[in-house]
């Protein structure tokens, strides 16, 4: 069961990461830290309502938070979040050193005499 939640959280990152413009609001947001919407806006070449829709997307995945501070939105990156992303590299990491194992073994074994 948990590790069914961990891959449907994992997707949810890859799906709202996969898309530039969103990757772009999060390297801001980890340079800046927590950005009001209109200022992450500015950045793009595209309307308010368009990033508004971006960053709901890094919402609905965990990705970034928002709190109102009187009329502004602020827009937070939640970088505990990608913990998710390091688990995983760090897996197909052990995956790999351990298949390399295996076939060095193999190959110090065939070239024993």
């Amino acid at each position: 069961m948990v590790e069914q939640e961990s891959q449907h959280r994992l997707t949810d990152i890859f799906k709202a990461a996969g898309d530039p413009t969103r990757r772009s609001i999060l390297t801001l947001l980890a340079q800046h830290g927590p950005l009001r919407v209109t200022d992450i806006a500015a950045h793009f070449d595209m309307s308010l309502n368009s990033v508004s829709k971006h960053i709901k997307v890094l919402e609905g995945a965990g990705l970034v938070t928002r709190r109102t501070e009187w009329r502004e939105h602020m827009i937070e990156l939640r970088v505990e979040e990608l913990a998710h992303v390091d688990r995983w590299f760090r897996d197909l990491r052990s995956i790999w050193a351990l298949r390399l194992e295996a076939l060095d073994h193999l190959l110090t074994q065939e070239t024993d005499p």
